[in-house]
């Protein structure tokens, strides 16, 4: 469960990022958050992985206190998430295969768990055919798949996925999204950062909008009209 309450945020520039957000994103639940550029949306997901912390408020991330967590904590806390950028971030040297397998031995998983675990996910994001193929042999959409892969690969309870689509083309776009669709369908919490108008309305989902700092909307089948 993620759970903001009352939250602030000020930059040491004197940017205020945040400006009294409250807000809870239960267990399972599949949450579009949307909002202009400079919103405050990255400044969320900067709190949600314990990047930075509250100024002033209280956070909540799985079971940990964001405002006092400590360093050694940060980890065991990271491990509960999955974090997909926009840009990908694989390891070009790597195979489809290794990039997966890499994030697990992170975590000291050990073979075995490797061998059992990385074949099942690349088949959840329909990559099993690619395991071997390094990521400039693949098109956006496929490496944006093994980011996802790479995400969920160590079960996480929270999805994070900042801007997945944002190098992607329509068609791509809704791929990506049905395979986070799909994830959320099996238990995973999802947060979405979009600026994909069409795709939010699309799958009308739980969509929170933000704007200058401040929640201005909060709807369960929303429609995000800015």
């Amino acid at each position: 469960m993620v759970r903001l309450i009352d939250v602030y945020k000020a930059y040491d520039n004197g940017t205020k990022a945040l400006k009294g957000v409250t807000m809870r994103i239960d267990d399972g639940e599949f949450v579009f958050l949307v909002g202009p550029s400079g919103s405050g949306k990255s400044t969320i997901i900067k709190l949600l992985t314990s990047e930075i912390r509250p100024t002033e408020g209280r956070l909540m991330v799985n079971g940990y206190n964001i405002n006092t967590i400590r360093r050694g904590q940060i980890p065991h806390l990271r491990r509960t998430l999955g974090v997909i950028f926009q840009d990908f971030r694989l390891v070009e040297k790597k195979s489809v295969y290794e990039n997966v397998a890499f994030a697990m031995r992170v975590v000291g998983a050990s073979p075995k768990e490797i061998r059992l675990r990385v074949p099942y996910v690349l088949d959840l994001v329909g990559l099993s055919h690619k395991a071997r193929r390094r990521p400039h042999e693949l098109s956006g959409g496929e490496q944006q798949r093994v980011a996802i892969a790479r995400a969920l690969i160590n079960n996480p309870r929270l999805i994070i996925a900042d801007e997945p689509t944002g190098n992607l083309d329509p068609a791509r776009s809704l791929e990506i999204m049905t395979i986070l669709n799909k994830i959320n369908s099996l238990g995973t919490t999802v947060v979405t950062v979009t600026h994909e108008r069409e795709l939010v309305n699309r799958f009308a989902r739980r969509v929170i909008a933000i704007d200058g700092g401040r929640i201005i909307s909060d709807r369960t089948g929303g429609y995000y009209s800015q």
